[in-house]
Parts: structure tokens; sequence; C-alpha cells
């Protein structure tokens, strides 16, 4: 039996913290509704490097103005 993730349907109603950004920039990038009617994994790579990629910019982002403002 296979160890990978578990074949679930997507919910956008019942969604964990760090998937409210993910989905976020998936609708952003015009691929929520794909995510919702076949779920992550029907993504292609190229999608989810991209999805990938802005989570992790807009979380640097996030992170410096948190210490932005400490600074002040």
């Amino acid at each position: 039996m296979s160890k990978g993730k578990k074949n679930e349907p997507f919910d956008p109603r019942n969604m964990k913290p760090e998937e409210v950004l993910k989905f976020e920039i998936a609708t952003e990038l015009g691929l929520g509704d794909k995510v919702v009617s076949g779920g992550w994994r029907s993504l292609t790579a190229k999608e989810s490097g991209r999805i990938g990629g802005l989570i992790t910019k807009r979380k640097r982002e996030l992170k410096k103005e948190a210490l932005e403002k400490e600074e002040v």
C-alpha cells in the first residue's frame, strides 16, 4: 500500500490555516476552480511550483514587514 497522500476531495470551507494562503494564490492564478473540482493533485508540476514560489515570496514579505514594525 502506498504511503502517499490520500486522494481526499478538496473542500474550500474546511481548510487548515496554511491551506488558506495556498488556495488564495491558486485563485489569483486562475486555478481555484481546477483545485475545487480535482483537488491539489490535479495541478501540474509547473502550476504547483508557481504556487509554492508565490507562497514563499509572500511569507518572506510578511516576515520583512513584521521585522520593520518591531524596529519602529
